[in-house]
């Protein structure tokens, strides 16, 4: 497991050693969010009844920024990788796919996590936020950070320039992360488009974490964590099959 450990730690010095720009740049990105949408609305958005909405957009925001981060700390660190040649040298180690797939998926677990943590922190300074449901907050921030670091590793490796990859995240991930209910309930559009936000991975990912802060949601948090989960389970399984076939990063 050496090599792993090795993987693990130089995925996480990467990001780390930049900090201001992987880190604090998200962070205050999603605090201007806040900001904005918070005095705008607060007064007049009421969520679930009772909840204030500042305090319903915080759970949007962290997890936001979460899968965000989770996804571009594996999809940046294959395509540079691949654009300077150094990759040669981890193909040339003898990691098994497993191996390199958790090594990978751990930092972006890390990344996404020390992003919502620091989003948290600042949030609260602003907002009263309560925990309903610790365990399911925990459950379904690795999760979703899991399924979003293995949607980069599947992206960086299907990728062979920046610009590939940046079409993946404008017109893939930031539409669907932005249409999942971060900013509003989805039970307040209409029942067409309430229908088809059930379609949206990002959407469960979301309802689920924020059923962890006040006990509510939109659907029941038990499916969206079978939809969380056998997402995960389908897309490791799909990146998997590519790290062996060598898929673009053996010529």
């Amino acid at each position: 497991m050496i090599g792993m450990w090795t993987l693990f730690l130089k995925e996480v010095r990467r990001f780390w050693n930049v900090a201001f720009q992987t880190v604090a740049a998200p962070v205050i990105t999603a605090l201007l969010y806040l900001m904005i949408f918070g005095q705008l609305l607060q007064n007049h958005v009421k969520v679930y009844g009772s909840i204030d909405y500042t305090q319903f957009l915080v759970p949007g925001l962290i997890m936001m920024s979460v899968l965000q981060n989770a996804f571009a700390n594996t999809s940046s660190s294959l395509i540079q990788s691949k654009i300077t040649g150094n990759l040669v040298f981890l193909l040339l180690s003898p990691l098994t796919p497993v191996q390199m797939f958790l090594g990978y998926i751990a930092a972006s677990v890390v990344r996404g996590v020390a992003v919502g943590a620091g989003v948290m922190l600042v949030t609260v300074w602003f907002v009263d936020v309560q925990i309903a449901h610790p365990l399911w907050v925990v459950l379904f921030l690795v999760a979703g950070a899991s399924l979003m670091g293995t949607l980069g590793l599947v992206a960086g490796i299907w990728a062979e320039k920046f610009d590939q990859l940046a079409a993946f995240q404008n017109f893939i991930i930031m539409p669907a992360t932005f249409l999942s209910g971060v900013f509003y309930s989805i039970e307040s559009l209409p029942p067409f488009w309430q229908k088809l936000s059930h379609f949206n991975p990002f959407f469960y990912m979301i309802d689920g974490f924020r059923y962890g802060f006040f006990g509510q949601s939109d659907v029941s948090h038990w499916r969206s964590i079978g939809i969380v989960l056998g997402a995960l389970l389908a897309l490791a399984t799909f990146a998997l099959g590519m790290l062996k076939r060598g898929y673009k990063l053996r010529h």
